[in-house]
């Protein structure tokens, strides 16, 4: 089958790809939610030292959140959203996370231009964690996955030039 080309002469990505940099970003998510959780933590310490609560019947100040429903609920969407903070500013900044950085794969409107932060959005609630790229075995013609067709972008495969992209040369 055919590549399909955007508008700035870039193929679309297929699965592989795509599933690849899943994984790879999947390691970088799995260390920023525990640094947010840590740093949650910490915070919730500081407040029991304080003394702004006690955790007295408890066993440690783990035991505690668990113990206070919605607390914990709002513990974890506060890591949650740091998650998905992570996701909507690397695609809206430059439209790659590390992983898409490493496979050389950039989220971009059809015009080629960056994705805003409204469509990082959609495109985030639109995967399902993921499973929405399982819609290029269902459409391979497009290469286009459910989020992309939500959110209106496309996911490219770059060339190594275009790949040393203006926002990863700052960190250097």
């Amino acid at each position: 089958m055919p590549d399909i080309i955007s508008k700035n002469g870039f193929a679309r990505a297929g699965l592989i790809r795509r599933i690849a940099a899943i994984i790879y970003d999947s390691l970088v998510v799995c260390a920023l939610a525990l640094a947010a959780a840590a740093i949650g933590m910490f915070f919730l310490g500081l407040a029991q030292t304080l003394g702004l609560f006690t955790t007295t019947g408890h066993q440690d100040l783990a035991a505690w959140l668990q113990a206070h429903t919605v607390i914990h609920i709002l513990f974890q969407i506060y890591v949650l959203s740091c998650v998905c903070y992570f996701y909507i500013w690397f695609w809206s900044q430059g439209g790659q996370t590390v992983g898409m950085k490493a496979w050389r794969l950039r989220i971009q409107n059809e015009s080629g231009h960056d994705i805003s932060k409204k469509q990082a959005l959609i495109r985030l609630a639109s995967s399902v964690f993921g499973l929405g790229n399982l819609w290029l075995l269902f459409a391979p013609k497009y290469k286009l996955a459910l989020q992309d067709y939500v959110a209106k972008c496309e996911v490219v495969v770059l060339t190594k030039d275009a790949n040393q992209h203006k926002n990863w040369q700052k960190l250097y």
